[in-house]
């Protein structure tokens, strides 16, 4: 059975935001970033998270040789976007209309290893409903004031079982369900 994962950026604060300067990954952030997607079975993006991550569908010719790696790992997994308002996705990746716990717990039955959940809303949805496996937040030296919180919905009971320094100034911080 495969592990849902819930993972990404945050500032001090509690917010998320990819679009934010100082959430640009350092190399050695990056580096880890496309091991996890390298080492990952799937991943299940909401629409704005998948638009987002659409930029490495097609190659652009300012990329150095570690963001051309990167979009030949993430073009490789299968995504599936789960929008009701989206009319069509992008290479290796499958729309999603239907129910959200349906798709996941046959995912977590189908696939191995971990998988991804993408999204802070999505994500939202899926603690609401007991699936996510592990929160991974990489906790950026960085006051936001505002924006899109990384819970978006009630907030889980939750244990620490790891932390780890990425980088300079990065700490992941890896959660499951108290």
């Amino acid at each position: 059975m495969a592990k849902l994962v819930f993972g990404m950026s945050q500032s001090l604060d509690g917010y998320v935001d990819h679009d934010h300067k100082d959430f640009i990954p350092c190399p050695v952030l990056f580096r880890h970033f496309m091991e996890q997607v390298r080492n990952e079975s799937a991943i299940v993006y909401g629409s704005r998270i998948y638009e987002i991550m659409r930029y490495w569908d097609e190659d652009k010719p300012e990329w150095d040789d570690a963001e051309r790696e990167f979009a030949d790992v993430w073009r490789k997994k299968h995504k599936w976007v789960v929008s009701n308002s989206m009319k069509s996705v992008g290479p290796n990746a499958t729309l999603v209309t239907a129910d959200l716990e349906s798709l996941i717990r046959k995912l977590k039955a189908d696939l191995d290893g971990e998988f991804e959940i993408a999204g802070p809303e999505l994500a939202g949805s899926a603690t609401q409903l007991g699936l996510i496996d592990e929160y991974r937040i990489y906790l950026h030296p960085v006051v936001m004031g505002g924006g899109k919180p990384f819970f978006t919905g009630p907030r889980p009971r939750l244990r620490l079982i790891s932390q780890e320094r990425i980088g300079a100034d990065v700490i992941r911080l890896t959660y499951v369900p108290a």
